[in-house]
């Protein structure tokens, strides 16, 4: 059983770790590891800590920990999403749903919810599609890598 909750600092640790894992295959599909997800370090996450609501997935069968991740913000009346992640040998279980309605529900009184992937990360901008999401500008970083940014309005 899947259990969605906010992240304490003490959790940080093991949430950059997950991060480094679940964004690895992305590096791979860009061929850069310098992508932010990848270099991040522990004082720029417990800065981000600060300011932004952070969820973690744990499943409660499992003694290893954080299973998923996400963070966000609200400027603006915009909620901004970041980062959602679910280790790769539990992907494809509605983990990374649970954890976006979770994040939606957390700021529910946002008019607008905003994200960004990579061109290449097919499997992400289907799940965002399939959960309301569409894009509305693509920004071209390198040669090798367009950021695609999506927003679902908050009905």
């Amino acid at each position: 059983m899947i259990s969605i909750i906010k992240a304490s600092v003490k959790d940080l640790e093991e949430i950059l770790t997950l991060q480094r894992s679940a964004f690895r295959f992305q590096a791979e599909k860009y061929n850069d590891f310098t992508i932010p997800p990848m270099v991040q370090t522990i004082e720029e996450i417990r800065e981000e800590y600060k300011k932004k609501l952070f969820l973690k997935a744990v499943d409660i069968k499992r003694s290893s920990g954080i299973i998923g991740s996400v963070r966000a913000y609200e400027k603006d009346g915009t909620c901004f999403i970041e980062r959602l992640m679910v280790l790769p040998d539990q992907q494809n279980r509605g983990i990374g749903t649970d954890l976006m309605n979770e994040i939606e529900k957390a700021f529910s009184e946002a008019k607008e919810y905003k994200l960004f992937t990579g061109h290449k990360s097919e499997r992400n901008i289907y799940l965002y599609k399939k959960l309301g999401y569409s894009i509305f500008r693509k920004k071209k970083v390198t040669d090798n890598m367009h950021i695609v940014f999506m927003v679902k309005k908050n009905r």
